[in-house]
């Protein structure tokens, strides 16, 4: 106890200390704590004996003392965390840490002591500090604010105002102090060489979380949380895996709060790529947890985890997997109550792992994101756009990065007009001011899985990229003969997405970066040639049998490979073979005609014209204007390159390419119904037949029969039509339209047979949805329509017009739309305007694979009670 015997009264200020881990401490140096302890005694008295502090109380490594006034507590306080901060101890490790409080009130003593609620409060405030800290109730601060500038004189009043004048107090906040009901604002004292870096105080009422409070709000994905959270309640590890920008951390982050009540020890989240100090002290950190002196620090973390229920999310553990995989494995074998939440690009393959991969965001989910957040792009105005933004998120693939992104570039653009860039997404949405984080851009964020990527999956990324769509294993063999690391790195690392099959499918931000990354590596052109080579080969598979023989031409079987063929088309156009391209060319003409894409088949083709040059063959400049001709709906356009294909074929010597470049001139400039068209028909016909290619006059004997049958010409046409089977049947690429029993079934329903009717459409429905032509199809089901209308069910027939309407569109056979408009009309006097158009909007509503099974089921005339051979037409 110090010289000074007599205790103060009225306002006083109590300190109280001790050493923090002081059991660790003296487990750790055995005998020689003792000398410590007695230095640590030795330094602090005389501290107190410099500025006047009466020593109440000494029990082990802790003090209890009082001041007379509180600058004078507050300067030996400060002088004491110097004077022990420079001791010589006897080693490094020995150093101990001091935690110090102060609280200033009114008190009596009686005796030797003070009998005052004051001095309990004050030793929670000390209780709150971490070692090495000084903490100070309010009453403290107001005391040394008041006494500071008539601090007395004397020595100790001299060394407390100069010790006071280097000080400043921190305010931290209002807090609870254990066995008080009100809070308490709590203060630390700031000095220089003393530590500034403290843990938040601790405190009986400590936060059971760190979640951040989030910036934007956090848009669907309930489905998600659901699941995740479902999932957490099983099992002890679930890793969130998926690419960058998928919203993997928001996720993480929305469970947490979502399962908070369920740990009573907390949620705590840290992220691997932003603990600078390590993984322990960012956790240590977050749970108000000081380094024990000689301890390692992860130690100190699991032994004051160990019986705790409570969860640890480590985020973005791609950035240090073996520190974060260590940390989970410590975590969860030392401590049976704890949970680990994990999110990366790629799993920790820690035993007892769950790996849950994150998906994309669902279309309502990912617009109703797009929607916020362009919104608050535009100043909070929400625009008349949804249906564009709803277009433009489906682009967006459901990646919340690529939302974000989109959002900030519609200050500058509508959103169709930025859908309509994205076939470059990285050229689309990134700036080239943005910063270097992962999430300022899609190029930073797949820069970040590229570094940690080996060579082999590196290359074997780059090599994939030119592919359009998802490929089977044996394609990515065919890129690399021992790919099956390298694949296997770019799963795990969330680069492609393993589908069912199995396929492997690059997302489009993904591809967009690894074709940057081919054309700086120099290979882009040996690996574009490779897939155009890959193109052909699949090509052949398709169009040729086992037998050798050509196949029929069918789009269902040509769709999966659409876009590859495509991007080998567009290569080929750039620098690629010209060859190949056209071959490319001549297998996407149905498809074009069919389902769109006709302005780019004119584009390409473009390229390939210019690639050809002078010294092209004239074969394959036929092939290609009659191309061309195929995909114009200019009737000068198309007579011109027709003129060039005559031309082109006729120094050929191909007798097949000129009558196919003939018949499209004249059918398509003939289109009354005269005795010119006819002879023009028949001179295609005769010079088919003469040069040994009849199966090339197919187009000109169809269009014959439709002439015929407008004529109302009916024998005539059926006759030409029996004749014309065979032409079919040679014809790989008209087999599947089926168009002479489509022809016959319509000669059949003008002719009243609806027997006869019925069987050629059926026929002819059946094979074109089969081989994909869904146009043709639509005016099977509306001839169909026609079936049941001459059969007594106008209700029916007007419900399929209205299927085979919506379904057609443009592609509308404008030869027989007279016809198809005759029988509405007809209908809708039969039904009335009300049920006509009731019945005709429920056909357009039902969809078209609805609407063809029922033309299907359509009942057989044979088999209706009472039916006719022909059914009587009223004329």
């Amino acid at each position: 106890m110090s010289g000074r015997l007599e205790l103060p009264s009225g306002l006083v200020t109590f300190m109280f200390t001790d050493i923090e881990g002081s059991t660790r401490l003296a487990r750790m140096l055995g005998d020689t704590y003792r000398a410590v302890l007695n230095a640590h005694r030795s330094v602090l008295r005389a501290v107190l004996s410099d500025f006047g502090g009466v020593e109440l109380l000494t029990e082990g490594d802790s003090f209890f003392v009082v001041f007379d006034n509180a600058d004078a507590a507050v300067a030996a306080c400060v002088e004491a965390q110097r004077r022990l901060a420079a001791h010589d101890w006897p080693r490094p490790d020995a150093v101990p840490k001091v935690r110090m409080g102060l609280h200033t009130g009114r008190a009596t003593p009686i005796g030797t002591e003070y009998a005052s609620a004051e001095v309990h409060r004050a030793a929670r405030v000390s209780a709150a500090a971490h070692g090495g800290q000084v903490l100070c109730s309010e009453a403290t601060a107001l005391a040394v604010t008041a006494t500071y500038a008539v601090a007395g004189r004397g020595p100790m009043a001299t060394a407390a105002a100069a010790t006071l004048a280097t000080v400043d107090l921190l305010a931290l906040g209002s807090f609870r102090l254990r066995g008080f009901d009100d809070d308490e604002r709590l203060y630390q004292v700031l000095a220089p060489e003393l530590e500034r870096d403290f843990p938040r105080p601790r405190t009986a009422e400590a936060p059971r979380h760190n979640l951040p409070a989030e910036h934007s709000s956090f848009a669907g994905r309930s489905a998600e949380v659901a699941e995740l959270t479902a999932l957490i309640s099983h099992h002890r590890l679930v890793s969130v895996v998926g690419p960058g920008g998928a919203g993997k951390t928001r996720l993480s982050l929305a469970v947490g709060e979502q399962v908070l009540n369920a740990y009573p020890g907390g949620v705590w989240t840290i992220d691997a790529a932003n603990a600078p100090g390590g993984l322990p002290a960012a956790l240590a950190a977050a749970l108000g947890l000081r380094p024990e002196p000689g301890r390692p620090l992860i130690d100190t973390v699991v032994e004051q985890c160990a019986e705790r229920r409570m969860l640890v999310v480590l985020q973005t553990c791609d950035a240090a997997p073996g520190l974060t995989a260590t940390l989970a494995h410590r975590l969860l074998s030392r401590c049976r109550r704890l949970d680990v939440l994990t999110t990366g690009r790629a799993p920790l393959g820690l035993p007892g792992e769950t790996v849950w991969r994150i998906p994309p965001m669902a279309p309502a989910d990912a617009f109703a994101l797009l929607r916020d957040r362009a919104a608050a792009a535009r100043g909070g105005r929400r625009g008349d756009d949804d249906e564009q933004l709803a277009e433009l998120a489906a682009r967006l693939e459901g990646s919340p990065l690529a939302i974000e992104l989109a959002a900030a570039r519609l200050r500058l653009m509508p959103p169709a007009l930025l859908a309509r860039r994205l076939d470059d997404p990285i050229g689309a949405l990134d700036n080239d001011a943005c910063g270097d984080g992962r999430h300022d851009s899609l190029r930073n964020n797949l820069e970040w899985s590229y570094r940690s990527l080996g060579s082999r999956a590196a290359e074997l990324l780059r090599r994939l990229a030119v592919f359009a769509g998802p490929v089977d294993l044996a394609t990515v063999d065919r890129c690399d003969d021992d790919a099956l690391g390298a694949l296997s790195e770019l799963a795990d690392k969330s680069l492609i997405e393993v589908l069912p099959g199995p396929r492997y499918r690059m997302s489009a931000h993904v591809r967009a970066y690894a074709l940057r990354r081919l054309a700086e590596a120099g290979d882009e052109r040996a690996v574009r040639d490779g897939h155009l080579a890959w193109s052909l080969d699949i090509l052949d598979r398709v169009a040729v049998d086992t037998d050798g023989q050509p196949r029929t031409v069918s789009l269902t079987d040509l769709g999966p490979y659409v876009a590859e063929w495509q991007a080998a088309l567009r290569w080929a156009a750039e620098g690629g073979d010209v060859r190949s391209g056209l071959r490319l060319a001549a297998a996407l003409n149905p498809w074009w005609r069919e389902y769109g894409g006709a302005q780019e088949g004119r584009s390409l083709l473009a390229g390939l014209f210019e690639r050809l040059g002078a010294d092209a063959e004239p074969a394959e400049l036929a092939r290609a204007y009659l191309i061309h001709a195929d995909l114009t709906d200019d009737e000068a356009e198309r007579d011109e390159v027709l003129r060039r294909a005559e031309r082109a074929a006729r120094r050929a010597g191909d007798p097949a390419l000129l009558v196919r470049a003939l018949g499209g001139k004249q059918i398509r400039l003939d289109e009354r119904a005269d005795e010119a068209a006819e002879r023009s028909y028949r001179s295609v016909i005769d010079q088919a037949e003469r040069t040994g290619v009849a199966a090339e006059s197919l187009p000109a004997v169809l269009a014959l029969a439709e002439l015929f049958w407008r004529r109302g010409a009916l024998t005539e046409a059926a006759e030409l039509l029996g004749s014309a089977r065979q032409l079919e049947a040679a014809r790989p690429e008209d087999r599947g339209r089926r168009a002479v029993d489509w022809l016959l079934g319509m000669v059949a329903l003008r002719r009243g047979d609806l027997v006869a009717a019925h069987d050629h459409l059926v026929v002819a429905l059946r094979s074109r949805l089969r081989h994909g032509f869904r146009g043709a199809a639509a005016d099977a089901v509306a001839a169909i329509a026609v079936r049941c209308a001459l059969g007594g069910d106008p209700t029916t027939a007007t419900v399929l017009f209205g299927g085979a309407e919506a379904a057609r569109g443009a592609r509308r056979t404008e030869s027989f739309g007279a016809f198809w408009s005759a029988q509405q009309a007809a209908l809708r006097m039969a039904l009335g305007d009300a049920a006509f158009d009731d019945a005709y909007a429920e056909g357009a509503g039902l969809g078209f694979d609805r609407i063809v099974a029922m033309a299907l089921a359509v009942e057989h005339p044979d088999l209706e009670d009472g039916a006719a051979r022909f059914a009587q037409i009223a004329r």
